[in-house]
């Protein structure tokens, strides 16, 4: 699928030495006419295609690395960015603005992977329904075990989805690489639900959106209580923060893309003080860059967590696919 794309002063006349396309995930927003402005004060013309989640797009780029499919990609998160470095997907590049903010999230040494938002995922419940039911909502992993709470919880699948690769993540370096298991056995026998992807989870499955699905309980982001704020200011949801693991989104300018020069100037673009500005009203995430003004309702409704979790790349690299069919085969068993 290829959208977004934008032709420079209208008509046909834009030149192809200065085409750029950007290969992206299926989450991809901006704001349109910060995107048109781009385009047109800089000359270059610039192709989006979407390719499913980050693990999806992480796949193509992997496959197709010896003839690449654009010039620069976005959305490669940290729990699939060291398989993409470590296939050899992305040329070294340091952006003049890098060391604005996103070198906090710096992925490695090497200088192919640019951090361009931050999106923690976590457990989210829906603190109206507990209210309603007179019930306790849960407090973290350990409750969602609990009878109880039993038939409550929404996750997406580790296999296809990148939130649900985050919170299996999440739950080993919780309860260990011998223990974990265990614990999704128990969330097993204690009836979760396993979408595909987010969309399902958060949208269909889970009470708290406005779809008002059955379960109160979901797999999503630290920022997502931002999106449910009520009539009366206040957010319908809580992001459990004790359950957070860090999930952040890079770009990168591919190696052997066609115009490397030009997809340069779009990925310093993405870290610009303009384009983070609008990262948390398009995306929902929050960008890399420091001292950019979050919308003032994410400050009491989407706080970043101080101490979210994560596994060393190299850690996730080597055990990955094994983590993931471990957790297929015990779910479908």
């Amino acid at each position: 699928m290829v959208a977004g794309c934008s032709l420079v002063g209208g008509g046909e006349q834009a030149p192809s030495q200065h085409t750029v396309t950007l290969v992206t995930h299926d989450s991809w927003a901006v704001d349109k006419t910060l995107w048109a402005d781009f385009q047109k004060t800089s000359g270059i013309t610039v192709k989006v295609s979407m390719n499913g989640d980050a693990g999806a797009l992480t796949n193509k780029l992997v496959l197709t690395k010896a003839n690449p499919i654009g010039d620069i990609a976005y959305g490669v998160d940290s729990t699939f960015a060291s398989r993409a470095v470590s296939a050899g997907v992305f040329a070294p590049y340091t952006s003049p603005d890098a060391s604005q903010g996103p070198q906090r999230y710096q992925f490695d040494d090497s200088h192919r992977l640019t951090a361009i938002d931050v999106g923690d995922v976590c457990l989210n419940v829906d603190t109206g329904w507990y209210a309603a039911h007179n019930r306790p909502a849960p407090s973290g992993y350990a409750d969602l075990t609990d009878p109880k709470y039993k038939g409550q919880t929404v996750v997406e699948d580790p296999s296809t989805s990148s939130p649900g690769l985050a919170f299996l993540l999440g739950t080993i370096k919780q309860f260990g690489a011998d223990n974990w298991p265990d614990y999704w056995s128990k969330l097993k026998a204690n009836d979760v639900k396993v979408d595909s992807g987010w969309d399902e989870a958060y949208s269909q499955d889970f009470s708290g959106s406005s779809g008002k699905g059955p379960r109160p309980i979901v797999v999503s982001y630290a920022s997502s209580p931002a999106d449910e704020i009520g009539d009366d200011g206040k957010p319908r949801t809580k992001a459990l923060l004790n359950t957070c693991y860090r999930q952040v989104e890079y770009a990168g300018v591919l190696a052997g893309a066609k115009n490397p020069d030009d997809a340069k100037k779009v990925l310093d673009f993405l870290i610009s003080q303009k384009f983070q500005e609008q990262v948390p009203g398009s995306m929902y995430v929050y960008p890399s860059r420091s001292g950019v003004s979050l919308p003032a309702a994410w400050k009491t409704a989407a706080p970043l967590p101080d101490a979210p979790a994560q596994l060393p790349a190299d850690q996730v690299d080597a055990n990955r696919e094994k983590w993931v069919q471990q957790c297929r085969t015990l779910l479908q068993g």
